[in-house]
């Protein structure tokens, strides 16, 4: 009897031990827990309790983990905890799994105005945001971790960019009179905001190459908006008054470059100012088609405006 007493007690503990570790967890979930530098596997299980996390106590969690755990620390960072996930995998998880990464985008040819609004509103960011130069990130998707600080996001955008100019620089083409990284950021820029079709790139900044090559003004209307708006969209047409104004961004005022970037361009259009289309070309306009008609001559492309103007009366949009 004795010894059934016994092995009946062993059964029970060992049912209890495979409720408490190894069982599916609790049914409510997922969970989200963060766990900040240094804390213990204690600590932790303190959270997981009241989160509902785990089966059992905080106590019984440390003791099952001191017993079958591995010994190893656990991380900090932010970790998603799957509905039912059992305490030992969830031990694991904390030790050896990653943290729950998020992501926060810069599109090709967003203002840094927006990008800064971006990061100031993000409730996941902490900290201060520092000022963002305009055309200083690059455009990609970046991940970031739940209470990490918004200078170190810029920092790495930041970082991007300077890590793909140093790498375009040095394979420039001589076809374009750019003589720094900065000014190719800033006709880049320009290039950027002019057309959303990828293979246009490189025409478009051949003309404008052609342009800065023999001193002609660029006439690039994202110029004249900038100054207005840092590069949001303008959501009406530009006024005649502010085509004549004397800004020093207005490339129908002033020949050549801007004082700086429009925008913040991504790889290819960095890449296309660096290496241009060979085009004769000192003219574009749109074709209705979201693409643009490319002229050498004005005569060709005062035709191409009227055409084009056409297809703006038909559509009721003049």
């Amino acid at each position: 009897m004795l010894r059934w007493g016994i092995a009946a007690a062993a059964i029970a503990a060992l049912l209890v031990v495979y409720l408490l570790w190894w069982s599916p967890g609790p049914k409510p979930g997922p969970h989200d827990i963060i766990v900040q530098e240094g804390s213990t596997v204690a600590s932790v299980a303190r959270q997981l309790e009241k989160k509902g996390a785990i089966p059992g106590t905080a106590r019984t969690f440390y003791a099952m983990a001191r017993i079958f755990g591995s010994g190893d620390p656990i991380q900090a960072g932010e970790f998603a905890i799957p509905k039912g996930m059992s305490a030992s995998s969830i031990l694991d998880l904390l030790q050896h799994g990653k943290p729950l990464q998020r992501l926060i985008t810069v599109t090709e040819g967003m203002p840094s105005i927006v990008v800064a609004e971006k990061l100031a509103t993000n409730r996941y960011l902490t900290g201060q945001l520092p000022q963002i130069a305009e055309g200083s990130l690059l455009p990609d998707s970046y991940s970031y971790e739940r209470g990490e600080p918004r200078a170190a996001v810029v920092e790495r955008m930041q970082a991007a960019m300077a890590k793909t100019l140093a790498a375009l620089w040095p394979k420039r083409k001589p076809t374009c009179p750019i003589g720094t990284k900065e000014e190719a950021v800033t006709l880049a820029s320009i290039v950027e905001k002019e057309t959303g079709k990828a293979s246009e790139r490189r025409t478009i900044a051949g003309v404008y190459c052609n342009r800065l090559r023999i001193g002609m003004k660029l006439d690039a209307d994202p110029t004249v908006i900038y100054p207005i708006t840092k590069g949001k969209p303008l959501g009406r047409r530009i006024k005649r008054s502010e085509l004549h104004s004397d800004d020093p961004y207005n490339t129908y005022a002033h020949p050549g470059l801007p004082p700086g970037p429009i925008a913040n361009p991504g790889k290819e259009s960095i890449a296309a100012v660096l290496d241009p289309a060979p085009t004769k070309a000192l003219y574009f306009v749109a074709d209705g088609t979201g693409g643009h008609v490319f002229a050498q001559t004005l005569a060709e492309q005062q035709a191409n405006v009227k055409r084009w103007y056409d297809i703006r009366r038909a559509r009721g949009e003049m």
